[in-house]
């Protein structure tokens, strides 16, 4: 993978989270955390509904020809979110609290409109 290959991914996910952020928000969620990072990895977004904590793995692909972006969430990744999510807990002093793990797929096709799909509860 080429540097401008790299830069290009790097800013189709960013583009890709901010959209997912804003659509979080504009169904009523707050979002709390971008891009959190520790050592073991990162979560994409991490939002509320008032009610539960809700996790979200932003994927954004321009096109489907490697499958459809949500098929890029593996149980591997799923787990590792998971315990991701108890270590931002942690950090934040967030005691035990009901959570949902969604994916927000995102295919933003160069000239076109994006499209979005929330998979609620995904893993």
């Amino acid at each position: 993978m080429t540097a401008d290959t790299t830069r290009s991914h790097l800013r189709t996910g960013a583009r890709g989270e901010d959209l997912a952020a804003r659509y979080l928000e504009s169904r009523g969620l707050v979002v709390l955390g971008r891009n959190w990072r520790c050592p073991e990895g990162e979560l994409d977004l991490i939002a509320t509904d008032r009610h539960r904590l809700i996790v979200c793995e932003v994927k954004t692909r321009t096109g489907t020809n490697f499958g459809h972006p949500a098929e890029a969430v593996t149980d591997e990744k799923a787990n590792r979110i998971r315990r991701l999510s108890r270590r931002w807990r942690t950090a934040h002093d967030v005691g035990w609290c009901e959570e949902r793990f969604d994916i927000i797929s995102i295919i933003w096709r160069p000239g076109e409109a994006p499209r979005i799909q929330h998979f609620k509860g995904a893993f």
